[in-house]
């Protein structure tokens, strides 16, 4: 079918037709069956080609090893190939988490006016790599490289979330849980509570458990694999914030870290609750 629409990439002149057919072609294998693959018919049907044109292509995609087949005559039947593999792990290592989380950031906390962070996993705590902070307002005075506890913090909580039961106890056991406030956590029976919790709602609330007047919300990130790779949070002060904005200000960080998740590999099964 012709696009007749002139901004569109297909009409520029540095479009090509044939790069464009591959890539259309290996889309449409990577929804094929697993184990089964597709024949040249299905393929050619699937994406309006002739077999022959269809046939082609595989062939020099073959060659260069992104597509695999297997079978005689008839019976042939093409896959994805190997070196898809090879460079899908390139590309990942390639991939930055500050890059990808950095626009997401900028946007959340433009939305929800309160400054933003991010954070990766190390030696049992939360450590802050990125910020976003607020150009107007009060200011909270956040550090590149400070550790956040596991057990009382938004981002830690969030990271903690991820983890099974057993794991949990085994970090507890190197960190203890040291009270900082009045609301701190400091029981493990009421934290394990507390992060069945945080992984229904798909985010976690540091309510002045950290630091009096302090209020900090957080959500995981995750990357391909299935994998917990970080954490982000909004942070501000709680004068004058009804408890019912927490619910609200979750939910922006929760998809706002889903969103950053996709970024980065996470194949999501499930829709956000």
């Amino acid at each position: 079918m012709t696009n007749n629409d002139p901004d569109s990439p297909e009409n520029s002149r540095y479009w090509v037709r044939s790069v464009a057919r591959a890539a259309e072609l290996l889309e449409v294998l990577s929804g094929a069956p697993a184990r089964r693959g597709m024949s040249v018919t299905e393929l050619a049907t699937a994406l309006g080609l002739s077999k022959s044109s269809a046939f082609s292509t595989l062939q020099t995609l073959s060659h260069f090893g992104l597509v695999a087949d297997d079978g005689e005559g008839m019976n042939r039947r093409y896959r994805l190939g190997m070196t898809l593999a090879r460079l899908g792990s390139r590309a990942r290592d390639q991939l930055s988490l500050v890059d990808v989380a950095r626009p997401h950031l900028t946007r959340l906390t433009a939305e929800v006016g309160f400054s933003s962070r991010l954070a990766v996993p190390d030696s049992d705590q939360a450590v802050v790599v990125d910020q976003v902070a607020t150009a107007e307002g009060v200011q909270i005075e956040l550090r590149m490289g400070f550790r956040e506890l596991p057990h009382c913090t938004g981002l830690g909580k969030a990271l903690l979330s991820t983890m099974d039961d057993a794991a949990v106890s085994a970090l507890i056991a190197r960190t203890g849980l040291p009270r900082r406030t009045t609301k701190t956590i400091t029981d493990e029976a009421a934290l394990r509570a507390h992060l069945d919790d945080i992984r229904g709602l798909g985010y976690a609330v540091d309510d002045e458990e950290d630091a009096e007047g302090v209020f900090c919300i957080g959500a995981p990130l995750f990357g391909a694999g299935n994998t917990c790779v970080g954490a982000i949070s909004i942070t501000g002060l709680k004068l004058g914030q009804p408890s019912w904005r927490y619910a609200e200000l979750g939910r922006v960080v929760r998809d706002t870290a889903a969103r950053i998740s996709v970024g980065l590999g996470y194949a999501a099964d499930h829709e956000s609750r």
